[in-house]
């Protein structure tokens, strides 16, 4: 399992819009993010990840979904998009995905990911979906290799009061 990344955006967002600061100083998404290859994304604030999801598509078309989505399928879109000015995207892919169910590996990584931050406290902040499947070690490793981007801070989540 060949897993690329992060690439490492920064959102400026309202409830109604977004907009992208790439790492190279251009205003548009690029690299992986771009690719129809299986992308894990984290969004976060302050290093703290509040959000984790998936997607085959190009993140920009992704964002788009959950920007403009009015509940008529029973999704809402993103709920951090209301609560949050600011945030950064951080993007991995499945570089050789296996051709039947391309998702599957990302989807157990996504999950993994999730439960990592839950056991340090909380669900990520504005997490309201995941799908979970039998994992293995390499899946547990890539997991505990994505959530050392964010360091000790993803560690220290809301206090499960809140």
């Amino acid at each position: 399992m060949n897993i690329v990344g992060p690439e490492r955006y920064g959102l400026a967002i309202t409830p109604t819009s977004f907009a992208v600061v790439c790492e190279r100083g251009t205003s548009k998404f690029s690299g992986i993010a771009t690719s129809r290859k299986p992308k894990l994304y984290v969004v976060s604030v302050d290093e703290k990840p509040i959000y984790v999801g998936l997607t085959k598509q190009p993140i920009r078309n992704r964002l788009r979904l959950g920007w403009n989505a009015k509940g008529e399928t029973g999704y809402y879109g993103y709920a951090w998009r209301h609560h949050h000015e600011n945030v950064f995207l951080d993007v991995w892919a499945h570089d050789d995905p296996p051709t039947e169910n391309e998702c599957l590996d990302i989807e157990t990584v996504e999950a993994e990911v999730v439960f990592l931050i839950r056991s340090a406290g909380q669900w990520p902040k504005h997490q309201t979906e995941i799908h979970f499947h039998p994992s293995t070690d390499v899946h547990r490793a890539v997991a505990r290799s994505i959530m050392a981007r964010y360091g000790d801070s993803s560690l220290r989540t809301q206090p499960a009061s809140q």
